[in-house]
């Protein structure tokens, strides 16, 4: 999971660009361009913020399916999905499911 969700958290997810630059295998391992600057800015390339994965995840179990009962029982109940922030957009994009999970 955290591969896969690495260019919203503060993780490294330019390994390639560090191998090439990274003069002997023995060497110490240096962050790549892009990885400092996500340090620096605290926000992706993409202007998100950056996260922890345990923040990440906190953020995307804010997504929830509320049953919304009318009080006249004449109206029929119906269900209601949150509306991701771009940053839960982008992390279940990156996953390449929907917020709305099977639930129409």
């Amino acid at each position: 999971m955290q591969a896969r969700l690495a260019p919203l958290l503060f993780i490294d997810d330019d390994k390639p660009t560090t191998r090439v630059a990274r003069p002997s295998p023995v060497a110490p391992a240096a962050r790549s361009p892009r990885a400092l600057a996500k340090a620096a800015t605290k926000h992706t390339p993409g202007d998100l913020p950056v996260h922890s994965f345990g923040i990440l995840l906190a953020d995307l179990a804010t997504i929830c399916l509320n049953q919304i009962q009318p009080a006249d029982p004449a109206l029929p109940g119906f269900r209601l999905i949150t509306t991701p922030t771009a940053l839960q957009r982008q992390a279940l994009d990156l996953f390449g499911v929907s917020h709305r999970l099977g639930v129409t």
